[in-house]
């Protein structure tokens, strides 16, 4: 019986609590699940993305199954292919996120055939975004309740504050 892999993509810049419960849960549906970090400069992300593998290996640390990729300009399909996935994991956590993601996934089954397993955000998590992680923390609030504390240092530490 072949393994079920599964690739959960994103630019994980920063990655939050919402990013950390998708991954938890997805990690339960596959044998091998890739957590892809994409870059995507439009973004205009905060991190490196070394510094964003060496946070998200950390992060998943406690899933033996769970591997950390960086993918700078490749679609998701080629790497899902190339990576043996069967499913690229998306989650949403509103109807802007659904439009998108429905987008997506014809695409992606069109050109190669593969499926797309979509995650609701959970209801405490779905407000929580990267981009507005950033924006609090540029302005110099406590965003630690909606993100690792690891996640929490390095950006007070990226922002100058430690």
């Amino acid at each position: 019986m072949s393994k079920r892999i599964g690739l959960y993509t994103g630019t994980f810049d920063v990655a939050t609590n919402g990013h950390l419960d998708i991954i938890a849960r997805s990690a339960k549906l596959f044998d091998i699940l890739y957590v892809g970090i994409f870059d995507n400069v439009k973004k205009n992300p905060i991190f490196s993305l070394n510094e964003r593998q060496d946070m998200l290996v950390k992060l998943v640390s406690q899933y033996e199954h769970v591997k950390v990729v960086v993918h700078e300009s490749q679609l998701t399909v080629h790497v899902a292919k190339d990576l043996g996935a069967s499913a690229l994991v998306r989650s949403v956590r509103n109807g802007q996120d659904l439009a998108y993601e429905s987008e997506m996934c014809f695409f992606n089954q069109q050109m190669t055939g593969i499926e797309t397993i979509v995650l609701l955000a959970n209801p405490e998590l779905q407000y929580i975004s990267s981009s507005r992680i950033k924006e609090l923390a540029a302005m110099g609030m406590d965003v630690s309740k909606w993100v690792p504390a690891l996640v929490s240092d390095e950006l007070e530490n990226k922002l100058g504050r430690k």
